[in-house]
């Protein structure tokens, strides 16, 4: 059974935010090697070769004046391919440095190499606050500036990764991946979790950021046990989550260009507008700024249709919403004062 939310965020309590807020849209982009997909995780599978093209979405992200938060783990950090560019985007104000841990190629590499341990949180404690702490400080040495904010590898959090967090002194979590199960790859379930944002820590000082997903649709008010349900192998035949997205009824969907389309990452908009939710994180993996490298931009037309897609949901955000932008420590500031 997964741990619940009292476990993962000990102390947890609403973050408010008036729903007069303008939409705020926040993008986190999982910054990492490149490896595929299709495979086991390998330790060796370090290669950085996509950032020599990162200006591909950073010049998507200038010209709409967004300053997105690069979470990037060990092999970026560590290799100057990795951080050049993104350090020369620190330095301008383009862009803020978070950590993002893949435990399979963060040293200490002393675990068992299994699915289960691809998740930080089910690390054993020692080895999943040594991890962060050697990447913690890999960042500090090559950027000048201690990371304080997080996103777990495979939105791994664990009983221990609060606690961790708090004593290195992180101040935003972005790890939560609503309202996806991971419990049966050995991950967290976050079905039960909205995009809601809120505090958490002994001390309550620590703001968790939940990635932007949801159901929409007529029938979304039926959540997790209705995609339960519709999704069971033994219904499989049936093709019910076709049929519901097609009828505009039930869907899933993630805030991303890489497995959605614009139509469906506005109506999962719209749905949480809708719930009086104010705060949307965008996100991406990095390596999907150069074909070949993930499965959602296998060609050139691929990655045009992945940055158009990302293009024109910031022009619709921008002015058909009036949405405003924000890095996730700008978040922390607005609701830390309205608290």
């Amino acid at each position: 059974m997964s741990p619940s939310i009292s476990e993962l965020f000990p102390g947890s309590r609403p973050a408010g935010i008036p729903v007069c807020t303008r939409p705020i849209l926040s993008v986190v982009i999982h910054t990492e090697e490149e490896f595929d997909w299709d495979k086991a995780h390998a330790r060796d599978e370090i290669g950085v070769e996509h950032m020599r093209h990162i200006d591909r979405a950073q010049e998507v992200f200038d010209a709409f004046g967004i300053v997105p938060n690069y979470v990037i783990d060990y092999p970026v950090a560590s290799q100057p391919l990795g951080y050049d560019t993104l350090r020369r985007y620190q330095h301008d104000g383009r862009a803020v440095i978070g950590a993002h841990l893949h435990p399979w190629v963060s040293p200490p590499l002393t675990e068992t190499l299994s699915r289960a341990n691809t998740y930080p949180g089910n690390l054993p404690r020692a080895l999943e606050y040594e991890k962060l702490r050697v990447l913690t400080e890999t960042i500090e040495r090559n950027f000048g500036q201690r990371p304080v904010t997080y996103l777990a590898g495979r939105y791994g959090n664990g009983p221990n990764s609060a606690a961790i967090l708090e004593e290195l002194g992180y101040e935003v979590d972005i790890s939560i991946a609503p309202p996806i199960d991971y419990s049966g790859d050995g991950g967290p379930d976050y079905s039960g979790y909205s995009a809601a944002p809120f505090w958490f820590g002994t001390e309550r000082r620590l703001l968790a950021l939940p990635g932007g997903g949801c159901y929409a649709g007529w029938l979304r008010k039926a959540g997790t046990p209705f995609y339960r349900l519709i999704t069971r192998p033994a219904l499989r035949w049936a093709r019910l989550p076709a049929i519901t997205s097609r009828l505009r009824a039930f869907e899933r969907i993630r805030l991303s260009p890489e497995d959605y389309t614009l139509a469906e990452m506005q109506r999962m908009t719209r749905a949480m507008l809708d719930d009086g939710l104010r705060i949307f994180v965008f996100s991406f993996h990095s390596p999907s700024v150069h074909p070949g490298f993930t499965p959602y931009v296998r060609d050139e037309a691929g990655l045009k249709r992945f940055l158009d897609k990302t293009r024109a949901y910031f022009e619709w955000f921008m002015h058909s919403l009036d949405g405003q932008s924000m890095t996730p420590l700008e978040i922390k500031t607005l609701l830390a004062d309205g608290a």
